[in-house]
């Protein structure tokens, strides 16, 4: 893949571009449930200004930012008779985009009834708030485990990345990085013993044996490291499409049963939104260390803490005794610096890609094809149409110790047959 145009559309978002055109097919997160408060919320999607809503039924609505008479910002505007009032002239438009007032027109009028303003369907599920913005009917709303979990099992930040989505997402899918970016001198698990064992071993065994399995949803990545005698660690990610990472996360100290969820929602094409859901099927979280954790790296506004303006934080004396990167304990900084210091939009022609990357190139290849197929008046990979579709078993996500031979693929497919396995979900 070395054509400057391939990269231009794996990057760019507008409304009006093929990589655009893909990630509109889908439900999107826009916001924290938590930040959408009593006033509208000014928000940028794939290039779209955009305001966000809650009513005074409780309903939420995204709409056109720019009130269709004069185009005064609705951001602004006050909430109330059922929609959002411009100030301007008093225009009401509803979570629909329907006018449901004019004041200064005749009475009688019947020219609000003409007025359709564009609005996109929402739906909150997991602390956050999703978004349609493509055409036609919505799909099915994706059924992912941690969507539907009790509030207690699943946890919610967002992070702003100076960057374009993808680079971000491709950091997801890249599970060499762990045994250098995320490396320290000695296994700092605090909870359990074997997450202290696993990690040791990411830190020893720095050549990972990756391997890729294509689905319906995306892709399954397999990284196998040496282990105890007789046995691998075998690290088990995906590339839910179209700009996902589902991975081991928190849960990899708590036990099985828990992963992370990172969901990259561009602003624009030099900067996005990494929304994380944090996941665990058995145990509750401990919500507010998680909050604290997210409140060592981001402001109240969840921007960065580290940039490159304070050189990201390093300590060149915490590089000797404690971190690979010497930016801290949280990953999240680690891949921040990771995605964001080649640029906005990183020059792909300047990559040698290696072995270690083969989940990169695929998805990078199966993105396109989307794009292609809808461009061929085709539905993309993973736009639900039936409840059939929406079922999300064969979504495997954990780290797990494997005798040497046993075939990953043949584990996968066990645990997907695996009516107890799916019990434990909550």
């Amino acid at each position: 893949m070395a054509h400057e145009s391939d990269f231009k559309r794996l990057v760019e978002t507008g409304k009006d571009t093929p990589g655009g055109a893909l990630l509109r097919r889908y439900w999107q997160p826009v916001a924290l449930a938590k930040d959408l408060g009593k006033r509208p919320l000014a928000i940028t999607v794939m290039g779209e200004e955009l305001v966000l809503f809650r009513d005074s039924n409780g309903k939420v609505g995204l709409l056109d930012r720019y009130c269709p008479h004069r185009a005064v910002d609705l951001s602004y505007g006050r909430i109330e008779s059922g929609g959002l009032r411009c100030l301007y002239h008093g225009w009401v438009m509803d979570v629909r985009g329907h006018c449901l007032e004019q004041p200064a027109e005749p009475e009688g009028s019947t020219y609000k009834d003409e007025i359709r303003h564009t609005a996109y369907p929402c739906r909150e599920a997991a602390g956050a708030i999703f978004a349609y913005l493509g055409p036609d009917e919505a799909p099915l709303f994706p059924n992912f485990h941690f969507l539907s979990a009790p509030d207690a099992h699943v946890h919610q930040t967002r992070l702003h990345h100076a960057c374009n989505y993808l680079q971000a997402n491709e950091g997801n899918i890249d599970p060499a990085h762990l045994s250098f970016l995320h490396s320290f001198a000695k296994p700092h698990a605090d909870r359990q013993q074997e997450a202290q064992k696993l990690q040791g071993v990411l830190i020893r065994n720095t050549r990972p044996k990756i391997s890729i399995a294509r689905t319906r949803y995306g892709m399954r990545i397999f990284a196998t490291r040496a282990a105890e005698e007789g046995k691998n660690y075998v690290r088990i990610t995906n590339f839910v499409f179209p700009n996902l990472g589902f991975f081991a996360g928190d849960g990899g100290q708590r036990g099985p049963g828990g992963y992370a969820v990172h969901w990259h929602v561009p602003i624009d094409d030099e900067s996005h939104w990494r929304y994380d859901f944090y996941y665990h099927r058995a145990e509750t979280l401990d919500k507010a260390a998680m909050d604290a954790r997210h409140g060592e790296e981001a402001d109240e506004n969840n921007y960065p803490r580290r940039g490159p303006d304070n050189h990201y934080r390093q300590d060149a004396a915490e590089m000797e005794s404690f971190s690979f990167a010497g930016m801290g304990r949280n990953f999240s900084a680690h891949d921040l610096f990771a995605v964001q210091s080649p640029g906005a939009i990183h020059d792909r022609s300047r990559e040698h890609l290696a072995s270690s990357d083969v989940a990169i190139v695929a998805m990078r290849r199966m993105m396109l094809d989307a794009m292609a197929q809808i461009e061929e008046g085709k539905e993309p990979p993973l736009v639900l149409r039936s409840a059939n579709e929406n079922v999300f078993n064969d979504i495997i996500v954990l780290g797990a110790l494997l005798d040497e031979g046993q075939d990953q693929n043949d584990y996968c497919e066990s645990l997907i047959r695996n009516s107890d396995y799916h019990a434990l979900r909550v």
